[in-house]
């Protein structure tokens, strides 16, 4: 099996990607400010899902790399609202869709961590 076929990596790939393009139409002084912040986090989630599972065998390495992932999450969400308080973002509803996104893909992570370490 593969990294690709987990269902959270695959949401999470498809977050990055739109929280990429929505970057891009940023105010040009958000570009490399939040902009950037948000670009890396996302991306960050998925990676972390990836080195995690690259680590599967050792039960606490893959703990930790889903943890990192999760925390990428938060920081993707606070990233996003950051953006949406200040206005730089201004479309509600794409607001709401990545928002939505996120939430999911945290619950994911956190069934996932809790399936791994044995709570579920």
């Amino acid at each position: 099996m593969s990294y690709k076929k987990l269902k959270v990596w695959q949401e999470a790939r498809i977050l990055s990607i739109e929280i990429h393009a929505m970057s891009l139409k940023l105010p040009k002084f958000e570009l490399y400010e939040t902009g950037s912040q948000i670009r890396r986090s996302s991306k960050s989630i998925r990676s972390n899902i990836v080195e995690g599972y690259g680590r599967r065998r050792y039960q606490n390495d893959y703990l930790r790399f889903l943890t990192y992932a999760h925390a990428s999450v938060d920081e993707t969400r606070d990233h996003l609202e950051s953006l949406y308080e200040t206005d730089s973002m201004k479309d509600k509803e794409a607001f709401n869709d990545l928002c939505k996104r996120i939430d999911q893909i945290g619950k994911m992570l956190y069934k996932l961590i809790k399936r791994i370490d044995g709570d579920i």
